[in-house]
């Protein structure tokens, strides 16, 4: 299963360990995942417009299985990914650090909102709900 992961981006890299975290415990289970400042920005060292940047972000999402966004810190974008996901009909895991605000509308599309303390915890979480009905949702 592929997976897509969805995160608010810092040009500094400073999430970075966050990033390959959540990579880590997703492939802890088995599953392949594709981000876009790892897999297509290369770590900030290739640059896109803003539509060439989305078109390929959207060709990610589509060869995904699930989308995983990581909502601990808040992005226009990742609104737009997990909408187009929904649109797609694509299952949204929504996972972000305890304590993190969570909209209603992102809840709404999601299947399964997880709050976490340590990433070496997603893989459990994650493992307990990937691949199960759980993570379906509403889809539409």
């Amino acid at each position: 299963m592929k997976v897509y992961i969805g995160i608010k981006f810092h040009a500094d890299q400073s999430n970075r360990n966050i990033i390959e975290g959540i990579s880590a415990a997703l492939e802890d289970n088995g599953f392949r995942t594709t981000c876009v400042v790892r897999d297509l920005e290369k770590w900030g060292e290739v640059h896109y417009s803003s539509q060439e940047l989305m078109r390929e972000t959207f060709r990610m999402i589509d060869s995904s299985d699930v989308v995983v966004i990581e909502l601990s810190e808040k992005g226009v974008g990742l609104g737009i990914e997990a909408g187009y996901a929904w649109a797609r009909g694509l299952p949204i895991v929504i996972i972000a650090l305890d304590g993190s605000d969570i909209s209603t509308t992102l809840r709404g599309i999601s299947g399964t909102v997880l709050f976490y303390n340590e990433y070496d915890q997603l893989a459990d979480l994650l493992a307990g709900v990937l691949g199960h009905d759980t993570v379906a949702g509403e889809k539409g």
